[in-house]
């Protein structure tokens, strides 16, 4: 099943966020099987990163949960806010 994982980072965290980036990206190419995207959430001017937004694909949300407790960011306190909830596509990518 898929699900949505929307972090916003806390204010002025801008340097954690890039201290910790290195060990964030090695979480995630060991998960790379769950990850259907991934990527940073910018600010308007799309100058800065302020969040993180994951769809995943996990058993069940208490595993997708387990997922985002044990990123690098989460265990770092860059995070502000965590929402996750459960996904599903009605329009696939063409190409």
């Amino acid at each position: 099943m898929h699900f949505i994982i929307y972090c916003i980072d806390k204010p002025g965290s801008a340097d954690l966020r890039t201290n910790i980036r290195p060990d964030h990206i090695t979480f995630l190419e060991k998960h790379r099987n769950n990850i259907f995207i991934a990527g940073p959430i910018l600010t308007e001017d799309s100058k800065d990163m302020i969040g993180s937004l994951l769809i995943v694909d996990f058993p069940s949300i208490k595993a997708a949960n387990n997922f985002a407790s044990n990123d690098p960011y989460f265990n770092a306190g860059l995070f502000e806010s965590v929402s996750i909830k459960p996904w599903k596509m009605v329009f696939e990518p063409t190409n």
